[in-house]
């Protein structure tokens, strides 16, 4: 399994509202990407506090790196990381991504 972890550091004029949106139309992905297997996102709740401004953030499980490259090439993922970034702050400056074999 692959877990694709993507961290964002959203401008502070982004409302809770359009991260909502941004994050229930990655979640319309479900399903449309074989080796997909959960999508979880969301704002962290984390007791530790130690977040540096990637307040926001999201999984995705994939059964191998084939359905990470799918999901990737896919129309719908390049719509969602275009909002991503559109709203990140500093564009991609504003966004971590780190894949973990598990």
């Amino acid at each position: 399994m692959i877990r694709h972890i993507v961290l964002i550091r959203f401008r502070a004029e982004v409302t809770e509202a359009q991260i909502a949106a941004i994050f229930d139309d990655l979640r319309s992905i479900d399903g449309k990407v074989a080796g997909l297997s959960a999508i979880c996102a969301g704002r962290s709740e984390s007791p530790e506090q130690i977040e540096r401004g990637y307040l926001h953030g999201f999984t995705i499980d994939f059964t191998d790196w084939a359905a990470l490259a799918a999901y990737q090439a896919h129309a719908d993922h390049q719509r969602v990381g275009s909002a991503l970034v559109a709203h990140a702050q500093g564009g991609i400056d504003g966004i971590l991504v780190f894949d973990l074999p598990c």
